[in-house]
């Protein structure tokens, strides 16, 4: 596959719109979580997914106080400064302080995201102050182009 560029990351990012959540799912329109939109993006993009993530619970990330999400953006992704993000761009967030960040989304602008979480099916939302504030890391795809 050739490198993905960021228009590209953003139309399949939205082609997920509507897609219901489901927990630990990576399957277009039938369910997933926001690492499942993140992991189903890069499945169609980049190729096979370079690792397999282990089960998880909702409160995975409560419950061992690991960065767990962060370690493996890290392994897989382009680190950005935080503010410097685009859209194409994987955005990380702590959903609590003090927490380890375990909600992912990928940036449409500057200002707006797609992601996934409990209760809802993928939508594009503005980024916000309150998602701003939460935001731990911004992250590009590997290889990607303007």
């Amino acid at each position: 596959m050739s490198a993905p560029t960021r228009d590209a990351i953003v139309r399949e990012a939205r082609r997920w719109i509507g897609t219901p959540y489901r927990h630990q799912a990576s399957l277009l329109h039938v369910g997933c979580d926001c690492l499942g939109l993140v992991r189903g993006v890069w499945r169609e993009l980049i190729g096979p997914e370079p690792e397999a993530p282990p089960p998880y619970s909702p409160d995975w990330a409560e419950a061992h106080g690991v960065e767990t999400l962060a370690l493996a953006a890290h392994r897989h992704f382009a680190p950005l400064q935080s503010a410097d993000f685009r859209a194409g761009d994987v955005l990380l967030f702590r959903v609590r302080d003090n927490a380890p960040a375990k909600h992912l989304g990928i940036a449409t602008s500057a200002t707006h995201m797609i992601h996934a979480h409990g209760g809802a099916c993928v939508a594009e939302i503005a980024i916000g102050p309150h998602w701003g504030r939460r935001l731990a890391g911004a992250f590009a795809f590997p290889g990607v182009v303007d």
